[in-house]
Order: structure tokens, then C-alpha cells, then sequence
């Protein structure tokens, strides 16, 4: 019997852009992908802006900004956070084929800005930046980050996604002013501002969830992409109107009701030349400036941060996603970990701190993104950035982070497969869904439920039970949180 024209391409194996990200078989489309990765840049590109601010003010030992002089230079941190997270994005998207994105981690920046730039120079900073992303490059070549990967247990993994689930999406809450730090009294946080809603900006938000939510509900095709657009549109409408300007108004100058970080105005212009002058700008004084017992506290600090951080944010895109096998990981896990690890280390070199993977990307992954394709749209778009900052402006918070709620309860519906009855597991999943969200750090909640287990696991005369990978864990974890105290005996 003649095969029909039908039966032989049924036959044949994708080829071109779907055979080389397995788009089909991981039952996605080149339209999925691509308005995935669009999604996952918008829900990042914040980063363009706040990375500069977190950064741009802050005066190294020395009494100099970083990128040189004595005066900021926003831009060129710009430059460079858009340049590195575009490259490492599609270098993860074309070498692990994962739809995760990667850009200057928020977190770590501060922790470079205010604990290790103050202490030595900016270029002595981030030498131990690169420091750091080469000595995790070595633990996933050497297979150790894989395997304490695979020794956690598949339910605490369970749990790690469901609580960065929930931090994102107070992440998108925060970011938008519906929830706010009261700064005074036993609350730390509230509803708006005083227990209200009060603000155009966080009435645009409401819009943009509303919107979101209904589309989502009504299985809408590219719902959270068009919520992102129409949101965008109704706030640039609404700034023309009102001429609301920035929550930051100016160093000693804030204004609460203002729009966080982009105001959605039209730009005068379009271009912008990028200015590179942070690129290449380490060396190596950090262990005369604080000693050698100071610099490798410091650079266990953003090492453990990171290797975890990383860890979580994998599973639970991969969890989203459904990519993950039978115990818990993800196609091609190392490769990931390599990319992530050179990310790290490029942030260093590039001068922007280190890079790292973005839960943002679940985003575009609740778009459809299933593959890396997305990470190469996103890491494109990046670098067009570069060169067209001023439109990138345009998109608020606001009209962004709807996203980040909305993907919070995707990534929550997980919690169903942790064994509440457990106490074993239980109580460990607990603190780390809980505590991810509490203290806005993915490695605290992943910490104290690590120490958790193998805690239960000793009471309960089960410590042989414990993969000694998680013991070494748990120790690691033990110098984590007691870093102050350790670094100020020590000096």
C-alpha cells in the first residue's frame, strides 16, 4: 500500500524552528512561543528601570558611582541590564531549550548596592560577582548542583513552586500599590494607602486584573498579552488626563500616588544610543579591601542565594508548564544550571550585578511558552531595548503585574499535591510556602523549609532518611542564616 502525501508527513519529523525546540511535541505552537516570550519581556522589562535606580545612587567606598565619575549614569546601567539579560536569555532558550528568562536579580543587586559596593570599590564588587557565578559554572560541571537538585524530596519541590506562586503575586500587588508597607506599628503591611485604594495608578491596575481575570475565565487566546496592551492604553490616557508623574519624584521627593517606576507618557523620542560604559569595569582589590575571610563571606552570601533561587525558579516554571518528569525535573536540568551560572557571572562582567532566572517567565509560560523559542523572543526583545528604552517606558507596573497575580493562582493549584496529612512533609512545606512571600526571599522559604525536614526527619528518629546531600543542605543553610552574627564575630 502507497503511503497518501498525508500519511508520509504525518510520518516525518518536525523540522526547521519547531524540530529544533520540539515545539509540537511539547504541544505548543510558533504563535504560543512567540506571543509568550512577548509576554514574559513585558512582565520584566521593569528591570531596565529599576536596576539603575537600585544601582545608579549608590556610592562606592571610593565616593564613585557606578560606570565611573561622580555623578549617576542611569542610562548606561540600562544599557548594560538590558544587554546581558538579552543575551543569556536566548542563550538559555537556544542551549536548554526552557522557556526562562534571566536579568539582573533583585535581591542580589541590593545586597551588591548596600553590603559589598560600600565596603571596596564597584569594580572590586564585581569581581566578586564573576567570583561567584565561576564557582557555581564549577558545581554544575562537576554534577553537584544536579544532584542536590535531585536530592530534594519531590513534594518539598511541590511546595517551592507553589510558594514563589504566592510571592509573585504579592510581588504583583506590592509593585502596583494595592498592598503597601505601613512602615509604623505592628502591621507591616496594608490595603493602599491608610487601609484605601487611592490613586489613579492603582485604579488602572484593578482594571488591568479585572480584564485579565475575564479573558482568562472566557479562555481568551493571548489573554494576558491583551490585557497588558489595553491596560497600557487606558494608563497613557489616563496620565494625559491627570498628569499623575512618578512615585519618585526626586531623591528627597516621593509621591505616593504616583506611578511606580514608568510613567505612561509618549516619549519626545524613540531611539536612544545605548551607553556601555559599565562593561568590563572589575578588578581585583576586594580582598585587600575587606580580607580574605570578609570576601568569601560575602561571596558565600550571594552563592547560596543564588544556587537556590535558581533551583526553585526552574521547578516551578517547569511545574507550570508541565515539563517536569516523574521526579520532579526538568528536561535538560544541567544545562539550564550552565546557562544560569554564566549569567551570573556575565552580570559581574558587564557591570550590572549578577544575573539570574526570572520567575516573571511564568508569565509567558500561563501565555502557552513551553519552549525556548519564547526565551529567544524575550531575549531579542531585550536587546532592541537597548536602542528603544523610550518606548519601553511607556509600559507601567500597573499595566504589567496583573500578569504576576493571575499566575500566582495557576502556580498555587499545585499545592494539591503535597500530603497535608504528613506531618513529615507538611510542616516543611508549610514554612517554605509561607515564608517565601513573609520575607520576599524565594532562598529564606526554601531554607527554613530544607532545615524543617531534616529537622522532623532527626525528632522522629528518621535522620538515616535524609539524603546526606540534604544534611550538607541544611548546614549550608544554618551559616545562611546566621551570616550577621558569623561576619561580625569574625571582623
Amino acid at each position: 500500500m502507497t503511503d497518501t502525501p498525508q500519511t508520509q508527513t504525518a510520518g516525518r519529523k518536525p523540522s526547521g524552528l519547531d524540530g529544533f525546540f520540539k515545539i509540537s511535541e511539547r504541544g505548543s505552537t510558533v504563535e504560543r512561543e512567540i506571543r509568550g516570550g512577548v509576554v514574559t519581556f513585558f512582565t520584566m522589562a521593569y528591570i531596565i528601570v529599576l536596576n539603575p535606580l537600585i544601582l545608579g545612587f549608590v556610592q562606592d567606598a571610593d565616593g564613585q558611582f557606578l560606570g565611573g565619575g561622580d555623578a549617576p549614569n542611569l542610562p548606561a546601567i540600562a544599557a548594560g541590564t538590558a544587554l546581558v539579560a538579552g543575551v543569556l536569555t536566548i542563550l538559555m532558550g537556544v542551549v536548554a531549550n526552557y522557556p526562562l528568562a534571566l536579568a539582573a536579580g533583585l535581591g542580589l543587586n541590593a545586597f551588591v548596592a548596600f553590603s559589598i559596593a560600600t565596603q571596596m570599590s564597584w569594580s572590586d564588587a564585581m569581581t566578586l560577582v564573576v567570583l561567584e557565578g565561576v564557582i557555581i559554572l564549577v558545581l554544575v560541571l562537576t554534577g553537584f548542583r544536579t544532584a542536590v537538585f535531585h536530592a530534594v524530596p519531590a513534594q518539598l519541590k511541590i511546595a517551592i513552586s507553589v510558594g514563589i506562586g504566592l510571592f509573585i503575586a504579592l510581588i504583583g500587588l506590592v509593585d502596583a500599590g494595592f498592598v503597601r508597607r505601613t512602615g509604623v506599628g505592628p502591621v507591616p503591611v496594608e490595603l493602599g494607602i491608610g487601609g484605601t485604594l487611592q490613586g489613579w495608578p492603582v485604579l488602572v491596575f484593578v482594571f488591568g486584573l479585572v480584564l485579565v481575570i475575564a479573558l482568562w475565565v472566557r479562555n481568551v487566546r493571548g489573554a494576558i498579552l491583551i490585557s497588558i496592551v489595553a491596560t497600557t492604553v487606558v494608563a497613557v490616557i489616563v496620565e494625559s488626563l491627570a498628569k499623575i508623574g512618578p512615585t519618585v519624584v526626586s531623591p528627597e521627593e516621593t509621591n505616593p500616588k504616583g506611578w511606580n517606576l514608568n510613567v505612561p507618557a509618549l516619549p519626545d523620542h524613540v531611539i536612544d544610543v545605548p551607553d556601555l560604559a559599565t562593561l568590563g569595569n572589575f578588578s581585583f582589590g576586594a580582598f585587600e579591601k575587606v580580607g580574605i575571610i570578609g570576601a568569601v563571606l560575602l561571596v558565600f552570601t550571594l552563592l547560596l542565594a543564588d544556587f537556590f533561587d535558581t533551583m526553585g525558579t526552574m521547578t516551578a516554571i517547569g511545574a507550570e508548564a508541565d515539563l517536569l518528569d516523574e521526579e520532579g525535573k526538568p528536561p535538560h536540568t544541567e544545562r539550564i544550571l550552565v546557562v544560569d551560572s554564566l549569567a551570573a557571572a556575565a552580570g559581574g562582567f558587564a557591570g550590572v550585578s549578577s544575573n539570574t532566572s526570572y520567575i516573571e517567565s511564568a508569565s509567558g509560560v500561563g501565555e502557552g511558552a513551553r519552549t525556548g523559542l519564547a526565551s529567544v523572543v524575550t531575549g531579542v526583545l531585550f536587546l532592541v531595548a537597548m536602542v528603544f528604552a523610550p518606548l519601553v517606558k511607556i509600559i507601567p507596573n500597573e499595566a504589567a503585574v496583573p500578569a504576576l497575580v493571575l499566575v500566582g493562582f495557576l502556580m498555587m493549584q499545585q499545592v494539591k499535591g503535597i500530603a497535608w496529612d504528613d506531618v513529615e512533609i507538611a510542616i516543611p512545606a508549610f514554612l517554605t510556602i509561607a515564608l517565601m512571600p513573609f520575607t520576599y526571599s524565594i532562598s529564606a522559604g526554601i531554607g527554613a523549609g530544607f532545615l524543617a525536614y531534616v529537622f522532623i526527619k532527626v525528632v522522629r528518629g528518621k535522620g538515616r532518611e535524609v539524603h546526606p546531600l540534604m544534611w550538607l543542605v541544611a548546614v549550608l543553610f544554618v551559616l545562611y542564616f546566621a551570616i550577621s552574627p558569623i561576619s561580625a564575630w569574625l571582623s
